[in-house]
């Protein structure tokens, strides 16, 4: 059995805890707030139920709880793991400290990945002995709901290092996606903020309103986006391809690109107008409305395994009369 170490057991820790586990994986959770560890089997059936509801949570809950362990001490969950998953604070030094005793205290041969969103593995592993064995391992939230799993290596991660983490994601049930090279943001974030950028700026200059601007991605492109992405959709948009497409409508593209929002749309005016829109600020409220999303994206998540399913159940079918 795989086992899995998570280091850091906070809203992105205790998903991860629960997609190893899942996948039947023994999983050693550490954290260093006791009280957080303490919450941790709760948290984990309230998961559990929820995704279950849906068919994304697995039959064996109980056994699902059982193959999480708690410990007090980091030594002592470390031990056995394969993979140990940091989802630490976003604070570099907090990184740097953490990674120095992680790189001391795992096992010889254990793959070391962080869950960061917005810290490259060479600014904290530059320096550490063990640094070809780290890498980003950088999630979607919830990470049990949204599979995507970018794995980013910096300059010295060995490629056995990406091998042996792309296997255990996977594994897993995750989508792992391997840079080829280490970049600010990653893939997800980088084009994440490019259209939160134009998005805020159209909502801001007046063009169009937070919810009319929400309801073009929800109707519009993220119905697409939802099975395919944005250079496979292209691809289908032109009588002969994506090359057909791009020699097309690539002119026009250009002239929207170059005139997209930049950083400046990240300014007070226009925050102040989307919260207008969006005024639910009590973290009960606000936590509710993650709730209500995560029951979306579990009932997405069992259509798409339907779907691909029945494909595949096609496919067999018509291989098997070739």
């Amino acid at each position: 059995m795989t086992t899995v170490a998570i280091v850091g057991a906070g809203l992105v820790g205790r998903g991860w805890a629960f997609v190893f586990a899942r996948a039947g994986m023994a999983v050693r959770v550490w954290d260093a707030e006791p009280a957080v560890l303490e919450r941790l089997p709760a948290e984990i059936a309230k998961m559990a139920a929820e995704a279950g509801a849906f068919g994304c949570g697995g039959s064996d809950h109980a056994g699902l709880a059982d193959r999480i362990l708690t410990f007090a001490s980091l030594d002592e969950a470390l031990r056995g793991a394969s993979l140990v998953q940091e989802s630490g604070p976003e604070v570099l030094s907090v990184k740097q400290a953490l990674f120095t005793r992680l790189d001391e205290l795992a096992e010889p041969d254990a793959v070391v990945a962080s869950s960061s969103s917005g810290l490259t593995v060479s600014q904290y592993t530059d320096e550490l002995p063990g640094r070809h064995r780290c890498l980003v391992g950088h999630p979607v939230n919830p990470p049990h709901l949204v599979p995507v799993v970018e794995l980013s290596p910096g300059p010295h991660t060995d490629a056995a290092t990406l091998d042996t983490a792309e296997r255990i994601y996977r594994q897993a049930g995750q989508v792992p996606v391997r840079l080829e090279r280490e970049i600010d943001g990653f893939i997800l974030n980088r084009l994440q903020a490019v259209v939160l950028a134009e998005a805020l700026r159209l909502v801001d200059e007046g063009y169009v309103s937070a919810h009319g601007l929400d309801d073009t991605m929800r109707h519009g492109l993220g119905r697409r986006w939802a099975f395919m992405g944005p250079l496979e959709t292209i691809s289908l948009n032109a009588p002969n391809g994506i090359a057909d497409y791009l020699r097309r409508y690539g002119p026009t593209m250009a002239r929207l690109a170059d005139d997209a929002a930049r950083g400046e749309a990240f300014n007070e005016a226009a925050i102040e107008k989307v919260a207008r829109a969006f005024p639910v600020t009590e973290s009960d409220k606000v936590r509710a409305r993650q709730a209500w999303r995560d029951d979306e994206l579990a009932a997405l998540a069992r259509h798409l395994a339907e779907r691909n399913a029945r494909h595949a159940e096609g496919e067999g079918r018509h291989g098997g009369q070739a």
